[in-house]
């Protein structure tokens, strides 16, 4: 199996977690649909068709943490439309506007493994990052947080039955986890997140999954019913 990888990065990102609204907090690194939604951008596919064309049963992707997890909360001045109206300056009790206390990732790097079994959809992907081209901008997680790419190569991949603990490149599903479990390494510092793992076209999540990482980015070794081999030796499960 061919399996595109990119590095993607940017001065700031905000992922929104689902549990959180009055101060929005954002997850380490982006949820599978998010990253099927930068997919798009880059081939061009409609913000109504991304999550159709992307779907978890043709494309399978793969998230590595490039860099350590720092995280910084600031105010965001926003509209206020409380009372279903907006006025430009303050009238009586209505604040033009509102600030609200939002986590953003700082310095984020994430690898992306990406594989598609339509052929031309790949292909598509691939010529634009190999390009340095996207027809929409990319974003990590919010239109103002412009994200750039990198292009690393593709390599062939090999599916291996998880015998033995193995250090994996990629963050870990908890469902590809099987008995043995994760070998906790006492210099690593080891993270849980709960995340919408799909979405259908309407943008109704169907599940959720808890998924583990290191902050530092390094390799987890764990005991995984199954991973993929690249050309590189880099390890990784895909979502």
């Amino acid at each position: 199996m061919k399996v595109l990888v990119f590095d993607v990065f940017g001065d700031f990102g905000h992922f929104k977690t689902f549990y959180t609204t009055s101060s929005p907090l954002s997850f380490s690194f982006p949820p599978p649909p998010t990253v099927r939604g930068m997919l798009g951008a880059i081939c061009g596919v409609d913000k109504a068709d991304y999550l159709r064309v992307f779907s978890h049963r043709s494309c399978q992707i793969a998230v590595s943490i490039q860099a350590p997890v720092k995280k910084v909360r600031m105010g965001l001045n926003l509209i206020n439309t409380k009372g279903n109206y907006w006025t430009p300056v303050k009238k009586g009790t209505h604040e033009a506007r509102t600030q609200v206390r939002t986590e953003f990732v700082k310095d984020p790097v994430y690898r992306l493994y990406v594989t598609h079994e339509d052929e031309a959809v790949f292909s598509t992907l691939l010529e634009n990052v190999r390009r340095h081209r996207t027809v929409y901008t990319l974003s990590l997680g919010l239109s103002e947080l412009l994200a750039d790419f990198a292009y690393l190569g593709t390599s062939e991949a090999e599916e291996v039955d998880g015998e033995g603990p193995v250090p994996l490149h990629s963050v870990l599903p908890v469902s590809s986890v099987r008995s043995g479990g994760i070998v906790i390494e006492g210099e690593k510092k080891y993270f849980k997140e709960r995340m919408p793992l799909t979405m259908t076209s309407d943008r109704v999540i169907e599940k959720y999954e808890d998924v583990i990482f290191e902050a530092q980015g390094r390799p987890i070794k764990a005991h995984v019913k199954a991973y993929w081999r690249l050309e590189n030796d880099d390890t990784i499960v895909f979502f």
